[in-house]
């Protein structure tokens, strides 16, 4: 199995909702909220898929989408989705550094996010990853769960490849 992480296009939009279907019950986007987060917001998203004759639930097995703030250093980590029976497989951890480094890439310094309190598995990767819970959002997705904002810096990083 090869597997792929690339910008995302216009042309993934179908697999991007179909994604977005199979991994979240509440809060999911919807086709025209993907296709303004693939073609005019200040955004990138990044699609990990494997090959077509690989023996996976979907040749879309992932994506994440950053958002970024004219004049600001902070990227915020908007979405992030890994297809549910992919799940445990590293496949989550590989999109992530792909994400932070895209996110250093544009001179980045801190990447924020939000994650649904319930989701210990999601909170114990970015934890894995260097994010620190920051403070509890109450009320925060529509169903009423709370959500944790956790950020991470980038700088360590940049200075490790630096050097």
């Amino acid at each position: 199995m090869t597997i792929q992480l690339r910008r995302a296009t216009g042309d993934d939009l179908n697999a991007l909702f179909r994604l977005e279907q199979s991994a979240f019950t509440g809060d999911c986007f919807n086709r025209r909220q993907l296709w303004y987060l693939l073609n005019r917001a200040h955004a990138e998203t990044w699609a990990l898929e494997c090959d077509a004759e690989a023996p996976m639930p979907a040749k879309l097995l992932g994506y994440g989408t950053l958002l970024f703030r004219l004049g600001s250093s902070r990227a915020r980590l908007y979405s992030f989705c890994v297809h549910p029976e992919s799940r445990g497989s590293g496949l989550g951890r590989q999109l992530l550094e792909t994400l932070e480094g895209a996110a250093r890439s544009r001179g980045c310094t801190r990447l924020g996010l939000e994650v649904r309190a319930d989701n210990g598995v999601a909170k114990a990767l970015y934890r894995r990853m260097g994010f620190r819970l920051e403070r509890c959002l109450p009320g925060y997705y529509e169903d009423g769960c709370a959500a944790w904002q956790m950020l991470k810096s980038l700088e360590t990083e940049v200075l490790k490849e630096e050097g």
